[in-house]
Order: structure tokens, then C-alpha cells, then sequence
């Protein structure tokens, strides 16, 4: 029988548990700096990832910082568009590559696209489930019924400022993992991590089993095993793009980035 993208979800996250490390998932935005680069770049990173989380580009992408606004208006302006990323999360599924799809998009284009439709398509293609920064709790319950019923996880977000009313609301409904915000603010690598993540995490992790997963502001090796210490997954967006954007070679040096996080994951510090 096969497994739906929940269940996928929960298992990358306890196949990380058995081997005593924190799930690693990298983010990279879908199109950029082309199409087929993107495509070659996510094939190549996949072994060394627990789960992806694919960016489906926006014009207004409040959650993201300078480095992942860059690639998204890059990708729009390549033509990428909701469409064009589900196609290229189907390719990626033919191409082979099994590691658990989050796609990260906004809400706008979704409603735009149909929630319905989009749910229906991403399903199709080969997505686990969704990341939607722009949408709180309390408006999800329509795209979060009918990700429910295609097997597919919507992820709630929870940030360091979230009070005991909210964590309990999202922990109650949360389904697949949590992304916990490691700061307040906007996506982007930062040369230090907030000092209180741990107290952070631990109220969340009194209220729920599910797997939390810490991103915003991890930029290298060292800090993500300082995370992976205290959470169950690991999310890096920025600093990949950067590492791309630095190389000529953009495939080799996204898989060097990326093995250089799992290595850091297994450390022990």
C-alpha cells in the first residue's frame, strides 16, 4: 500500500530519529537561476537530505530575506510560475529522487491557482505537503481539510514570541512537523543563533509528539548541529543559495554545502 505524504513525512523524520540525527531539509527555490539548473541542483542534493523543501516563487514574499527574494524574482522573471513547479516536482519524481517534497509557497498564488486544484495537482505530482507562511491558523482550516484528505500535511509555524494559547492551538492540529522560526524576522543566514532557542523549543516539545523542525538563520555546519541537538529537523535555505550563487560550478558546490550540513549533523559537539 502506498504511503501518503503525511506518512512519508513522519517516516524521513524517524528514520533520522534511528540514526541518531536531526533530519536535515534543505530549501532551494524552484527555478533558479534556471529551470534545469534548479532541477539538476535539487536531483544532486536529494541523497544527502531527509526532506526538500522546494520554493514556489512569489512577488511578495514577506516571510524571505535579500537572498531568497533574489532567487525568487530571478525565477519569476525565467517565467516560473505555480504551474511550471509542479511540473518540475513531477520531473524530479521521474527523474528518480524519493526524499519527501514540502513546497514552500504563498498564499496568493494558491488562491489564484484553486485550492482545490492546487492540492489535487501538487498530490498528482509527487508533494508530501505545504509550507505557507502567510497563512496563520486561524484562516488554514479550508487548504489544511483538503490537504488532510489527499494525504498531504500542511506545516504550521510557531515563533519564539508565540504565547501558551497559540502553541496549543497549532499542537493540537499539527500534522507531518513543526517549523519552529529560530528568530523574528525574515529568512537569511546569520553569523549567530538566538540564545533562548532551547527554552523555545522545550515549550514546544511539552505539548506535542510531532517532529519539530527549527529553520530561519542557520548558516553553516557548526550551527546546525547546535540545532540538531535540540530539535528533530534542520531547515537551510539562505546560506545554500549563497554557496550556489558563489560557485561556477552550482551543482557540485550545492552538494558540497549539503553534505557538509550532514556531516555537521553527526558531529558531536
Amino acid at each position: 500500500m502506498t504511503k501518503s505524504g503525511t506518512e512519508r513525512i513522519t517516516a524521513a523524520f524517524s528514520h533520522a530519529k534511528q540514526k541518531q540525527t536531526a533530519a536535515l531539509m534543505p530549501y532551494f527555490t524552484l527555478g533558479y537561476p534556471d529551470a534545469a539548473t534548479s532541477l539538476d541542483i535539487i536531483e544532486a542534493i536529494a541523497p544527502y537530505s531527509d526532506l526538500l523543501e522546494l520554493g514556489v516563487p512569489f512577488s511578495d514574499p514577506l516571510a524571505d530575506g535579500p537572498t531568497v527574494q533574489h532567487s525568487t524574482q530571478i525565477s519569476l522573471e525565467n517565467g516560473t510560475t505555480t504551474a511550471s513547479c509542479l511540473a518540475m516536482v513531477r520531473e524530479l519524481r521521474q527523474r528518480g529522487v524519493q526524499t519527501p517534497i514540502m513546497l514552500m509557497g504563498y498564499v496568493n498564488p494558491i488562491l489564484a491557482y484553486g485550492e482545490e486544484k492546487y492540492v489535487r495537482d501538487a498530490a498528482d505530482a509527487g508533494a508530501d505537503g505545504f509550507i505557507v507562511p502567510d497563512l496563520p491558523p486561524e484562516e488554514a482550516e479550508s487548504l489544511d481539510s483538503k490537504a488532510a484528505e489527499a494525504g498531504l500535511a500542511l506545516i504550521p509555524f510557531l515563533a519564539p514570541t508565540s504565547n501558551p494559547s497559540r502553541i496549543q492551538m497549532v499542537t493540537a492540529q499539527a500534522r507531518g512537523f513543526i517549523y519552529l522560526l529560530s528568530v523574528t524576522g525574515v529568512t537569511g543566514a546569520r553569523s549567530k543563533m538566538q540564545m533562548d532557542l532551547a527554552d523555545f523549543v522545550q515549550r514546544v516539545r511539552e505539548k506535542t509528539a510531532v517532529p519539530l523542525a527549527v529553520g530561519f538563520g542557520i548558516s553553516n555546519p557548526t550551527q546546525a548541529a547546535k540545532v540538531g541537538e535540540l530539535a528533530d529537523g534542520v531547515i537551510i535555505g539562505s546560506a545554500l543559495i549563497n554557496a550556489v550563487n558563489a560557485a561556477e560550478d552550482k551543482v557540485d558546490a550545492a552538494v558540497r554545502f549539503v553534505k557538509s550540513l550532514r556531516e555537521g549533523l553527526q558531529m558531536e559537539l
